[in-house]
């Protein structure tokens, strides 16, 4: 069973992360991966062997979100897991919006964070469909 105090350590990692992405600035969520980390879509898998790998794998993303008009991603319907003293698994959803308030799209998101030198970071991403998010048991 996970500590309420560890759970809330972190989902607030996963609050700043969604905080430093909404910037669109790739170089601001670097400090949230383990190295190494990687992406998992419907798309492939890309392998992020370091957090200058991590940055030149968003950028791409964000500046196309730029040109659609994107203002900010928000994770909803979070749950936290503990693997292990070292190993959380979280999923929600991922919801962006644009800079008039519309919603830009929906993502299912699950993230494996792993602690290392006392501090959450992610390891892995998996966006799927939204409406297969994880639930609580």
């Amino acid at each position: 069973m996970m500590r309420p105090e560890e759970e809330a350590a972190a989902a607030q990692v996963l609050a700043d992360y969604y905080r430093a992405f909404s910037s669109l600035d790739a170089q601001a969520v670097w400090p949230y991966f383990h190295e190494p980390s990687q992406l998992v879509s419907p798309a492939g898998v890309v392998a992020m062997p370091t957090r200058a790998a991590v940055a030149a794998a968003f950028q791409p993303s964000m500046d196309a979100l730029r040109a659609r008009g994107f203002a900010k991603s928000e994770l909803i319907n979070l749950h936290v897991k503990r693997l292990s003293a070292t190993t959380v698994i979280a999923g929600g959803v991922a919801v962006r919006t644009k800079t008039d308030g519309q919603e830009l799209n929906r993502t299912g998101v699950v993230y494996l964070l792993q602690k290392t030198n006392g501090e959450w970071q992610i390891a892995t991403i998996v966006s799927h469909e939204a409406n297969d998010a994880l639930r609580p048991e």
